[in-house]
């Protein structure tokens, strides 16, 4: 059974090792072509990713969506799940240049009033858009950034990820043991990215996301009460040109009772409605695969 699954590994790899030097090779445009129509294909040929996610939009869009429209938008989300893959591919051979002809800033005044404050900041954000670009084009204003991010099943993978965030930039803290880390950046008054918008094996809290009870993340709040660091949200998102536009918020104001699980519940709450305000410009790109309400408070209290 190991051998099998570390030969099924050892595909994977090569499959995206290669893919990846095809898409960096040919064109832009083509490149978009190419991930455009295989997204469409996939949403045609593989049922167990498409059921999913019109599940899920069902879920969110059920009441305002009919049955047509919900699965054009669950094929589009594969569409632009592709096109969103390209810069992201890409981007290890983009000068500072190309970047900034296809990158558009929002709200950077935001981050700056932040760190004035010197505690630190933490740029909370989600799987929207290209996430890894957005990334990028904050490094490359000048910023010290770190990402929290998960450690891939594959140590190669891993590596292809961790080397291209340090090749644009900005650093890779991984999740798990990492407390002293963190801390550590903050009072350096550098800034720490974090996604808070799928529920994974972390303590988090319950709030409202498209209308139903969905487990989040409380890493983002509990440091913010913890050190003072400010919480600044922010997306970025594809337009119809094919280029991205990133919008940052201003920061999030914390009520601050002394009740530790209010405190937790309200501000994490908070943080979730601009994301999901975020993803409502433009819905199809979120990762609507990801099972966001798995979980719900009446299983656990069985």
């Amino acid at each position: 059974m190991r051998v099998k699954k570390v030969v099924k590994n050892t595909l994977i790899y090569w499959f995206v090792f290669y893919s990846f030097i095809f898409i960096r090779l040919i064109s832009r445009r083509r490149a978009l072509q190419v991930l455009e129509n295989l997204g469409r294909l996939t949403y045609y040929l593989v049922p167990s990713v498409r059921r999913p996610i019109i599940k899920h939009l069902e879920i969110a869009f059920g009441q305002e969506k009919t049955e047509a429209e919900i699965r054009q938008m669950a094929k589009q989300v594969l569409v632009d799940l592709g096109r969103n893959a390209v810069d992201a591919i890409r981007l290890p051979i983009y000068s500072r240049e190309q970047i900034e002809q296809i990158v558009k800033i929002e709200g950077k005044e935001n981050i700056d009033q932040a760190l004035q404050k010197r505690h630190g900041v933490l740029l909370v954000t989600g799987h929207i858009g290209n996430w890894e670009l957005m990334a990028a084009t904050i490094a490359m204003q000048g910023y010290p950034l770190y990402v929290i991010g998960a450690t891939l099943y594959d140590k190669r993978l891993d590596r292809i990820v961790v080397n291209n965030r340090m090749r644009a930039g900005y650093y890779n803290i991984p999740r798990g043991n990492s407390a002293k880390k963190i801390l550590k950046t903050l009072r350096q008054n550098a800034i720490l990215g974090i996604l808070i918008d799928q529920d994974t094996r972390v303590d988090g809290v319950y709030v409202d996301f498209f209308g139903r009870p969905a487990h989040t993340p409380i890493g983002p709040v509990v440091l913010a009460l913890k050190t003072k660091a400010p919480i600044v949200p922010l997306a970025i998102q594809m337009q119809p040109d094919y280029t991205h536009c990133i919008r940052i918020e201003k920061e999030v104001p914390l009520e601050v009772t002394g009740n530790r699980q209010h405190d937790l519940e309200v501000n994490t709450q908070r943080i979730t409605t601009i994301l999901e305000n975020f993803i409502r410009r433009h819905p199809t790109q979120w990762v609507w695969m990801h099972e966001r309400w798995k979980k719900q408070p009446a299983e656990e209290r069985r």
